[in-house]
């Protein structure tokens, strides 16, 4: 068997708007958070859309269950989908210091993500077959995200 090999492919600082409470759902607490910009470096860069969203589900314990869905446009003009599914979990005391928005070390709690990345640009085409995982952190009002192709 081949042992899976990661290599950095990008940063993305996605900017967030306010989020939306949707109340209790079948799973958990439903909340939206849509993606308003932000920028993407490393083997691309370019711009965060103004278009998608976090549809989180927060679970009894905190940790959220993240499907997140938007776009990047590239400098030299590409247009790059992500759909970025993924986990953040941690102490009680952490989330809930997450959840005022307080800026907490990384370390200590658990963000990963599973992304797919999408675009009908050919000079980007290998992105359409290619899984990328992600490690994440919460700020604020943006999300910092570190995308690794897997080889």
């Amino acid at each position: 068997m081949i042992t899976p090999q990661l290599s950095h492919f990008c940063d993305l600082e996605v900017e967030l708007g306010p989020v939306r409470e949707l109340g209790q759902g079948r799973a958990g607490a439903r909340r939206i958070i849509p993606i308003v910009g932000g920028r993407v470096t490393g083997q691309v860069s370019g711009t965060v859309l103004d278009m998608g969203a976090d549809w989180q589900t927060i679970l009894a314990d905190g940790s959220a269950d993240i499907d997140t869905r938007y776009a990047f446009e590239t400098d030299d003009g590409a247009v790059i989908e992500i759909i970025n599914k993924g986990v953040r979990h941690g102490p009680p005391d952490v989330l809930q210091a997450l959840a005022r928005g307080e800026d907490i070390d990384p370390t200590l709690y658990y963000f990963r993500t599973a992304a797919r990345l999408e675009t009908g640009d050919p000079r980007y085409d290998w992105v359409n077959n290619t899984l990328f995982v992600g490690t994440g952190r919460r700020l604020a009002s943006a999300v910092l995200v570190s995308l690794f192709r897997v080889g």
